[in-house]
């Protein structure tokens, strides 16, 4: 039965393959058709349906357009697809949707291929820290920040600080290269003795990102427990538009600016007389997840991780601001999960879910980070709360599970935040309007007169920097 609808295929892919060579299509021409005719043909052919905008397709042609068919759909739309930088996902039986090709997407196969190959480069300690020691100083130079920029030598602007439940919150301003500022609101307790630890915060896509709710309740739950925890913009988003267009974001010097804002940040809190060295975390979801990884690979002075939502070896992060440079081209091609274990020893967390592209991290990626953490003794060390019936958001499921990593490995009182049956109440934190958490003012009237406005500007400034 299996060998007779083979060449019922095979017939019919010929049959179709003679009717195509009769229309006038020749060598000449390259038998060249408009993408349009290829992709009505394809559903046609294969009873499937293809969705894409007008825009898409507009002036697209295909070379030798049928000569890629083949008796698979997949293989067919493969074929005609990727000589226009273009490819298809599918969404379910039947149905796919036409995309730009998008370098930072890969099969789960495929991303766990290149784990695997990964792996074979270092079987033990020795050979991993090499691997590291090779890997670290060109994330650096990828972004353009070896050296780093000077830092200016103003001092950070500072709002008056806002008493709540338990903790404080005051905003904050650094300039990180002459007139560039990043903006960030900065959670206390409100009793503080001794030294206390510090957790950053990036955050990731999600509107409205450090004025949300759910990230002014999780940074103002880790002040309750008795540590500090700062959030942050990331480039032209947030008050960042103060300066900035929103689809400056999108291009590649986000990356490396996100990075250099995370690295001046630490500076600051590590400046502050409160702070416990030894005790500094971050955490960020989605894009900010990838921020996590990238700031614990780089910067020895992170001691934990936890990266929500983000991590995974088949996917690089689908905005410039965390794949626009070419980090994930260094020592000859490294991923995400590579760059997660570069964090080892130091406390890690994963956070995953069953509904985007972390939803493969147990089955591979884990069993990878456990067996690099294993080479300093500690494969516990490194940890994953998986939630399959979850997608991609910083929700209660999420922070609980930071809350409780935290907690463990950073001493912090769990008692205050948690009711009389032991859950964890964020009842009380509150939820400030957006204005409330600006530095500048309502529309930017406080903002200094050295601000750079426009990118242009910025790339001159950039350049000057990194020069001099």
């Amino acid at each position: 039965m299996m060998k007779r609808t083979a060449l019922f295929l095979v017939v019919g892919f010929l049959l179709f393959l003679s009717s195509a060579i009769a229309q006038t299509q020749n060598s000449d021409s390259l038998y060249r058709q408009p993408l349009k005719d290829v992709l009505a043909e394809i559903e046609s052919r294969f009873k499937v349906k293809v969705k894409y905008s007008d825009n898409q397709i507009k002036d697209r042609w295909v070379n030798y357009a049928f000569w890629r068919f083949r008796p698979n759909v997949d293989e067919t739309l493969a074929n005609v697809l990727a000589p226009l930088d273009m490819k298809v996902n599918k969404e379910k039986a039947g149905v796919y949707k036409l995309k730009e090709y998008e370098y930072y997407r890969w099969q789960v196969q495929e991303g766990q291929n290149t784990l695997d190959y990964l792996s074979t480069l270092y079987k033990d300690k020795a050979s991993w820290e090499q691997r590291k020691a090779l890997i670290k100083p060109l994330l650096y130079e990828a972004q353009l920040l070896s050296p780093l920029p000077a830092k200016p030598a103003s001092k950070p602007i500072v709002t008056p600080k806002r008493i709540m439940d338990g903790y404080t919150v005051e905003n904050i301003a650094i300039e990180i290269l002459p007139g560039l500022y990043v903006n960030g609101s900065l959670y206390k307790p409100l009793k503080i003795k001794g030294k206390i630890p510090v957790v950053l915060s990036p955050d990731g896509h999600w509107a409205q990102q450090r004025y949300r709710a759910d990230c002014q309740i999780r940074c103002a739950m880790i002040a309750r427990m008795g540590a500090m925890a700062i959030s942050y913009d990331l480039f032209a988003w947030g008050e960042s538009l103060l300066q900035f267009k929103a689809e400056d974001h999108r291009r590649s010097l986000a990356h490396t600016i996100q990075t250099l804002g995370g690295i001046r940040i630490l500076d600051y809190v590590l400046s502050l007389k409160e702070t416990d060295k030894g005790r500094v975390g971050i955490s960020g979801g989605s894009g900010g997840g990838s921020h996590t990884v990238l700031m614990a690979a780089m910067d020895d002075r992170i001691k934990l991780s936890v990266p929500v939502v983000s991590l995974s070896s088949s996917f690089y992060g689908g905005c410039p601001c965390e794949s626009g440079m070419p980090i994930h081209l260094c020592a000859g091609g490294t991923n995400n999960v590579e760059l997660a274990a570069m964090a080892a020893p130091n406390p890690q967390l994963v956070v995953s879910d069953g509904k985007d592209w972390t939803v493969s991290v147990p089955e591979h990626d884990m069993p990878f980070l456990k067996k690099i953490y294993g080479y300093y003794g500690g494969p516990d060390l490194v940890q994953n709360v998986h939630l399959p019936d979850e997608g991609h958001d910083f929700g209660p499921s999420k922070r609980k599970a930071l809350y409780d990593f935290l907690i463990q490995n950073f001493k912090l009182n769990g008692a205050a935040v948690k009711n009389k049956t032991g859950q964890y109440d964020e009842s009380k934190c509150r939820v400030e309007k957006e204005s409330a958490m600006y530095v500048f003012g309502d529309k930017g009237e406080r903002l200094p007169a050295n601000a750079i406005k426009g990118f242009e500007q910025l790339e001159k400034v950039f350049k000057a920097s990194i020069s001099k």
